[in-house]
């Protein structure tokens, strides 16, 4: 076994052992991160998977892979789904409509608060309080300022309140 064959060997069992460091740390908060976003467990445990299959592929020998470089590629996967599952809804037309009326039906009225709030303002929302991140982790994730990010957080408060407000009066 030559020298360069050890150094390789070590060099892999090095960047396994941080990946493992990585998966355990942040597999649950990105489980629930895409769970929260997504129509059913298994959606979100394909999705959760190919955030940690290319987050390997994508992994360097120097590469460290930190909870919020693993939330973006959470988030790209996210949205690469939300594409393919725009592309379905169009083949599938009618028969999502159905369960789309079905599923509203059964929610609460946080919840259908939440889907009217903007969708900037629902994801601020949900990062601060569902996912535990702070303003500065969630302006690093969508690439503006913490100053933007509590800016839109207070108006996001603020209209789910009016909104929930709203719908007790309502009922």
């Amino acid at each position: 076994m030559s020298f360069q064959t050890v150094r390789k060997d070590r060099a892999d069992l090095e960047r396994e052992k941080r990946f493992l460091v990585a998966h355990a740390a942040a597999h649950d908060r990105i489980y629930r991160y895409l769970r929260r976003r997504t129509e059913n467990a298994a959606t979100a445990e394909d999705l959760c998977s190919e955030v940690f299959r290319i987050a390997w592929e994508k992994s360097t020998d120097s590469a460290s892979l930190t909870v919020m470089i693993l939330f973006g590629v959470a988030r790209n996967v996210l949205r690469n789904h939300e594409r393919s599952a725009v592309r379905s809804a169009k083949l599938l037309g009618e028969l999502r409509s159905e369960r789309h009326a079905e599923a509203s039906a059964r929610d609460s009225p946080l919840h259908e608060a939440l889907l009217r709030l903007d969708a900037d303002e629902r994801e601020v929302l949900l990062l601060t309080y569902w996912d535990g991140l702070t303003s500065k982790e969630i302006s690093d994730l969508l690439d503006t300022s913490a100053t933007a990010i509590r800016m839109r957080l207070h108006r996001a408060r603020k209209a789910l309140s009016r909104l929930i407000q709203t719908e007790g009066a309502e009922l």
